[in-house]
């Protein structure tokens, strides 16, 4: 039986910035953070990385879920600068907002890069896209009642 979709997890050199600027700006809360080591065997066996050192924080709003990961072993491979919508690989995630106009505003004030301005795709959906610190592209989006 299908429940839902738990979390997105994301990959990061540097996990407190990258926690700091989803609670700060969007109200996440860290639901655990711990470190692990080449001891660890679960994570050796269900990463599919041998001997891997890092750590990993979840963090939450509601039920919305992302964890941030900061490999030490193996040594994280560059992401693609700039990564496109269309490249192959998680695209992007969503974040749905109330008041677009005043979110975007806000985060645009706080120093989140847009690669657009706000979009009305129909009647009642406006959205746009935007970056995290990382370049991790994050479409805004609002259903307006119609």
């Amino acid at each position: 039986m299908f429940v839902g979709i738990h979390h997105t997890a994301l990959s990061t050199r540097d996990a407190d910035r990258l926690v700091r600027f989803y609670r700060e700006l969007f109200g996440f809360e860290v639901e655990f953070d711990f470190p692990w080591d080449e001891s660890n065997e679960a994570f050796e066996q269900s990463h599919a990385a041998a001997k891997s050192a890092g750590r990993v924080v979840m963090i939450a709003n509601g039920a919305s879920r992302l964890e941030i990961f900061e490999y030490r072993k193996p040594v994280p491979r560059p992401d693609v600068p700039g990564r496109a919508n269309a490249d192959l690989g998680i695209g992007h995630f969503c974040i749905e907002v109330r008041d677009i106009e005043k979110e975007y505003e806000r985060l645009r004030a706080a120093g989140m890069r847009f690669q657009s301005e706000l979009v009305a795709q129909t009647p009642t959906i406006v959205n746009c896209y935007g970056r995290d610190p990382d370049g991790n592209l994050i479409e805004l989006i609002e259903f307006k009642a119609a």
